[in-house]
């Protein structure tokens, strides 16, 4: 393949694909989608996000972290409790278990999974311990069963972070299937991106109800106006439902693709030494949702020199997460999360839009080859 030049526009590390049906499902939903018909497309949305993942419900939210927020509440977490968080994962998880009063407790992660390492959770429970949150990073799957067993030892509930896992697959089930509740996240990079919004699932049915009537202010459904208890305003409009169900008629497709784009990378990237990139274990299909590389040595540029060098080139990266336990804001983990840091403060996401092609990722990959020092 001849070397691609500079490009003129820079490389953007997401973006999505307009697919076959989106503009007319919007423009329906905005010039129909009032009085009788203002949440058609919602309960559309819903009822097929369901089916695909395998659930038996499906209620769509604001946000990603508004969906791990409700699935805290319908398992009881409240002040005085505790919830199992991996360290190194987005903030949101954290601040979801604070909203509620509770106190989120940082765990350390495993290599294999880049999520809650179950060998060492164990040692985080404590009779205040009532749910643990595991998280799918970047497209990758925590060990759910080994979660679910020290989740059934000690009576915890099991609320799944999926907002980056959607399309991921553990022993056959989706992600989020086999938890109490689970949250998915459309923001805009994600693979599902409307700009923003999220999804709750979950197979108890009084979970669903109650939720239903908390993302409306905690309205009695069979009286109007009435209202049971304090809730939350947590809509999402028909108009980003309609975007969201033409994209999720093409869900396979963007997989398909991302794997594709991850391969290529692999081929380009996976033979150079002290160079680490997602883990896919036997039992598990990747969305590869973001190509990943972790620099697991020392090379001639760190890994935050490597970035700015990169965007000289007109190639746009992210860095990892940085570990919770380093903001300051919440309490310090209980024992060392050595494994969290590395993995923070060494990973980098690559390029991995839907729209991404071979020559651009060949571009990022001989780049990096070459400001490493190892073409």
């Amino acid at each position: 393949m001849k070397r691609m030049q500079k490009p003129n526009e820079m490389i953007l590390t997401a973006g999505p694909k307009i697919s076959r049906h989106e503009l007319a499902y919007v423009t329906d939903a905005a010039k129909n989608g009032w009085n009788f018909h203002h949440s058609d497309y919602i309960y559309k949305f819903e009822e097929a996000f369901a089916r695909y993942v395998g659930t038996s419900y499906a209620l769509a939210m604001p946000t990603g972290t508004s969906a791990l927020h409700m699935g805290l509440i319908l398992a009881g977490v409240g002040p005085g409790d505790e919830v199992l968080i991996p360290d190194f994962t987005y903030i949101a998880c954290a601040n979801a278990v604070q909203y509620t009063g509770a106190r989120p407790v940082l765990v350390d992660v495993d290599r294999d999974t880049w999520s809650i390492d179950v060998r060492k959770a164990e040692r985080y429970i404590t009779r205040r311990t009532r749910a643990i949150m595991p998280v799918h990073l970047y497209g990758n799957v925590a060990d759910m069963r080994g979660i679910r067993a020290l989740a059934k030892k000690y009576k915890l509930y099991v609320i799944e972070d999926a907002c980056e896992g959607l399309g991921c697959i553990l022993n056959g089930k989706h992600a989020g299937v086999t938890s109490d509740t689970a949250a998915f996240s459309f923001q805009g990079a994600k693979l599902l991106a409307i700009g923003e919004g999220g999804m709750l699932i979950t197979n108890k049915k009084s979970w669903i109800e109650r939720a239903r009537s908390l993302v409306d202010h905690g309205i009695n459904p069979k009286r109007q106006f009435w209202h049971d208890e304090i809730g939350y305003m947590y809509p999402m409009s028909n108009i980003q439902a309609a975007l969201g169900l033409a994209r999720l008629e093409e869900i396979e497709d963007l997989i398909a693709r991302k794997r594709q784009i991850f391969s290529w990378y692999k081929s380009r990237l996976g033979t150079i030494e002290g160079l680490s990139m997602n883990p896919e274990r036997t039992d598990v299909r990747s969305s590869y949702w973001m190509t990943s590389i972790v620099m697991e040595k020392k090379f001639r540029l760190s890994r935050d020199e490597l970035r700015i060098a990169l965007k000289l080139r007109n190639i746009d990266t992210r860095p990892f997460f940085y570990p919770i336990s380093d903001f300051g804001i919440y309490p310090k983990p209980k024992f060392n999360t050595s494994v969290s840091h590395e993995l923070a403060y060494s990973g980098i996401n690559l390029p991995s839009g839907v729209c991404l092609g071979e020559r651009e990722v060949a571009y990022v990959s001989d780049s990096i080859r070459e400001l490493l020092g190892v073409t």
